[in-house]
C-alpha cells in the first residue's frame, strides 16, 4: 500500500468510528500530534503501535505493514502552502523565525533545537473573547561544536 492509500484507509476507519485523535491515541498508548503525523505519513510506527491501531480500526495487516515503513520525512510541496491553517504556521517562521532564533541563541548559545528529541502538544484554552489554541514545541537543545 502507498502512504496515501494508508492515509485514506485508516482516516475513513477513524471517522466511522467517529473517535478523535486524542481517544484513539489513548487506545493505542502514543500522543495524538505523533499519531497524526505517522497517520499523515511523516513518522513510521513500531511493530506494536501499528497492530494496536489496526486492530482499534479494524483494518488488515497490509495497513500495519505500511505503517512500519520508514517515511521521507518533510515530504509536503516546497512551495508556500496554501491550506489557512497550515500556513498561518509557515506565516508564524517567516514572521517571529528570526526572532525565536535570537532569543534561544541568546539563553542557549549556538545551536537548534532538535526536531527528532522532539515533543509537540496542542491543547484549546478557554477565553471570553474566542478559544486560543496552545502548541507547545519542546526539543532538545543541540550545541554546534568546533572541531
Amino acid at each position: 500500500m502507498t502512504r496515501e492509500e494508508v492515509r485514506s484507509a485508516v482516516l475513513a476507519a477513524k471517522q466511522s468510528k467517529g473517535l478523535t485523535y486524542d481517544e484513539l491515541a489513548g487506545q493505542v498508548g502514543c500522543d495524538k500530534v505523533w499519531l497524526a503525523a505517522a497517520i499523515e505519513g511523516q513518522a513510521s510506527m513500531s511493530e506494536e503501535t501499528a497492530t494496536a491501531l489496526v486492530s482499534q480500526l479494524g483494518l488488515g495487516p497490509e495497513v500495519s505493514e505500511a505503517l512500519q515503513t520508514y517515511p521521507m520525512k518533510g515530504s509536503l510541496d516546497t512551495s508556500v502552502p496554501v491550506d489557512p491553517l497550515i500556513y498561518r504556521f509557515h506565516e508564524i517562521t517567516q514572521v517571529y523565525g528570526t526572532a525565536m532564533k535570537a532569543v534561544i541563541h541568546e539563553m542557549f548559545g549556538d545551536g537548534i533545537m532538535s526536531a527528532i528529541d522532539f515533543e509537540i502538544d496542542i491543547a484549546r484554552k478557554e477565553d471570553p473573547k474566542g478559544d486560543r489554541v496552545v502548541v507547545t514545541y519542546n526539543g532538545k537543545f543541540l550545541p554546534y561544536r568546533s572541531w
